[in-house]
């Protein structure tokens, strides 16, 4: 690798790392020598991009671009354009697309080219005045250019304009400012980039008086309550996932539905139109959560029937907004964007008001294949796996029987969260879940099982953090073994909050949130999910505590499938054998093992492994049950449409059902 591409990886990280100059991954960079252009593939991450990321193209290939004959009609001209590029790559087999913007990147004479879509960039590139003001800021040395259609087009008008630029100063301009879309900033080394950049803000900050700051603002409690229902109208035949937000720019444009239209109801850019869509929904009757529901089921319905898909943003006045998309990793995306284009309209207030696309702008980009596709790579990943996309909170997994159901589930496609006692633990499982590149993601939520407000803020947090719950495992548990002389009361009432009440409340505050689901969508299958016992099965010698509260929950899961599957809310037990190499059984202090052999449930035993042995012994299958034992009965149990009330057993053959 030359150093030449070494500082352009460097460059990358730096300005692709920052929301306030890149967002989604985007804006591009290049570097180039006399023989060859190294660019960012077409949706390729440039916060995290590496050697292989980029696209390295023959420059007599790309300079003798503009000299090709294209076809007048646009569609057609911008698909040979892009298979020209695509023609111009050193290295076909590499599967990478080079950026549209690549004939723009090799105009330049300079050896590095920054391009990046800053918010107080922006600020002034989306307004009325933008092109004034840039010249009363910047002076002549910084090239203004007036939006054009992306690609070949603004390409053409680009090439003009550096001519005419080098004819009057003798050499090209290092900053170039382009109306509804960002800036390109060159030159021969990633210093002076920086220091480009570095004077363009000061500029900014100087000329508007502030610099973009944004600070969270607390959702209602009415919006998380409105939240499943707006995820289901903002899905398609794919459930998506959901979040509410709001911010100190957020809440400028929701107070009246006349500041929304004022504002922020048009898109100002190309990135953000691929991103969130050409329009969004704004509610004013915010009076009640039926309201909210009401008003933008009519505005969805409407929405869909006059564009085929669903909105992606709604705000609601006063409330805060609400991002649909098919994956948290999106969602993500959309909560920056929306953020940043409330600010761009903000800042615009500097420069005599917003500036938005047209309606024919807008138009174009809608149609337009090469955005389409960068969106398609960016936001892409491997096919997901049988829960794709769900949202499911295992309770007790921060290790455990829990934390290897969860990282199975996980894998599968599942949105996962980590709820538990231990919030390091749980915090570390969470990361280490998400250091997976899935667009799927973990969130951890410290809970304690046994208390309602506990439950409650837990099943609030899942919802506010992905949009609604459509599986509810409920497995946390504790087991202190003893006879009836040994177990005193606090114990036996500690392990039947945990094991018993626990479920009960798990299943309380699951309803509300699956039940207004089903409201939306009829037709859309949700579960509760008991890890419960063999010991739920049949009686346990010295352990009754634990099998007392495994067989009320077995009550619990028959008296709810008959109450929630109205609401197509299947309740079932799953019931696991041994699991040996856990910390319930295995800990060296109070595992199992260590508290059968201190209280003589195993006649003979002397040591550990001869209480492991006497409970191996006891199953068919010669072992212990896993984590993927178990995860193959919750398949079975989410994936079938006709079974409720069931205690499903996975115990090697050990209980066999009568």
């Amino acid at each position: 690798m030359n150093q030449g591409v070494k500082d352009l990886i460097e460059v990358s990280r730096a300005y692709g790392s920052k929301k306030e100059y890149v967002i989604a991954g985007g804006g591009n960079t290049s570097y180039k020598n006399e023989q060859h252009l190294w660019i960012k593939a077409s949706g390729i991450n440039l916060g995290t991009i590496d050697e292989n990321g980029f696209c390295v193209l023959d420059r007599q290939k790309l300079n003798d671009l503009p000299n090709q004959t294209f076809s007048e009609d646009s569609a057609t001209r911008e698909e040979q354009v892009k298979n020209a590029l695509i023609n111009s790559r050193v290295d076909p087999s590499g599967g990478l697309r080079p950026s549209v913007e690549t004939s723009l990147h090799n105009l330049f004479s300079y050896h590095f080219v920054v391009h990046t879509h800053n918010t107080l960039v922006n600020g002034l590139m989306c307004s009325r005045q933008a092109a004034e003001k840039t010249l009363e800021i910047f002076g002549e040395e910084v090239l203004y250019v007036a939006y054009s259609d992306p690609g070949f087009v603004l390409f053409k008008i680009i090439a003009e304009q550096i001519a005419g630029y080098n004819i009057r100063f003798g050499h090209d301009p290092k900053i170039v400012l382009i109306q509804n879309h960002g800036v390109f900033v060159a030159a021969d080394s990633v210093v002076e980039i920086d220091a480009l950049y570095k004077n363009v803000k000061e500029k900014l900050i100087a000329a508007t008086g502030f610099a973009p700051e944004t600070k969270e603002v607390p959702v209602s409690e009415k919006i998380i309550e409105v939240l499943p229902a707006l995820r289901m109208l903002l899905s398609g035949e794919k459930i998506k996932v959901a979040t509410a937000l709001n911010s100190s720019w957020i809440e400028k444009f929701i107070v009246s539905e006349q500041a929304f239209k004022n504002g922020i109801a048009k898109p100002f850019t190309p990135d953000q139109m691929v991103y969130c869509g050409p329009e969004y929904l704004f509610i004013a009757n915010n009076s009640s959560v039926d309201s909210i529901i009401a008003e933008t089921k009519k505005k969805v319905a409407e929405f869909k029937s006059r564009k085929g898909n669903a909105p992606k943003i709604v705000f609601i006045q006063n409330e805060g907004a609400i991002v649909a998309e098919d994956s948290p990793a999106s969602v993500e995306y959309l909560k920056d964007i929306v953020n940043d284009f409330c600010q761009i309209s903000a800042l615009s207030a500097s420069f005599g008001g917003p500036h938005p696309l047209t309606d024919d702008q807008i138009s174009f980009i809608e149609n337009w294949e090469v955005e389409n596709y960068r969106k398609k790579v960016s936001l892409g990943g491997k096919p997901q796996g049988r829960v794709e996309n769900k949202i499911i909170v295992v309770t007790g997994a921060a290790q455990g029987f829990g934390a290897g159901i969860a990282k199975l589930l996980h894998n599968e496609g599942a949105n996962i969260v980590v709820a538990d006692m231990n919030k390091e633990k749980g915090q570390e499982f969470a990361e280490q879940l998400n250091s997976k590149e899935t667009k799927n993601k973990a969130y951890f939520v410290k809970v304690d099982v046994a208390d309602g407000n506990s439950v409650k803020a837990l099943i609030d947090e899942t919802v506010l953090r992905f949009g609604g719950l459509d599986v509810m495992i409920s497995n946390a548990g504790i087991l202190r073994a003893g006879s009836l002389d040994e177990m005193d009361q606090e114990t036996f009432e500690l392990m039947t909050k945990v094991n018993y009440t626990g479920y009960f409340l798990c299943a309380k505050y699951a309803k509300p949130v699956m039940k207004m689901q089903h409201s939306i969508h009829p037709d859309h299958f949700m579960d509760i999910i008991q890890i419960n016992s063999k010991s739920g099965l049949k009686g346990s010698n010295k352990n009754f505590a634990y099998a007392g509260g495994k067989f009320g929950g077995i009550g619990l899961t028959q008296s709810f499938a008959l109450e929630l599957m109205p609401y197509k809310i299947k309740v079932n037990s799953i019931c696991p054998g041994n699991f040996f190499d856990g910390p319930l059984w295995s800990d060296p202090e109070n595992g199992l093992f260590v508290q059968y052999l201190n209280t003589g449930k195993v006649p003979g035993a002397k040591t550990i492994d001869d209480v492991k042995a006497f409970y191996e012994s006891q199953v068919p299958a010669g072992r212990g049950c896993t984590a993927l034992d178990v995860v193959k009965a919750i398949f079975y149990v989410i994936e079938q449409e006709y079974e409720t009330g069931q205690a499903v057993p996975v115990t090697g053959g050990q209980n066999m059902l009568k």
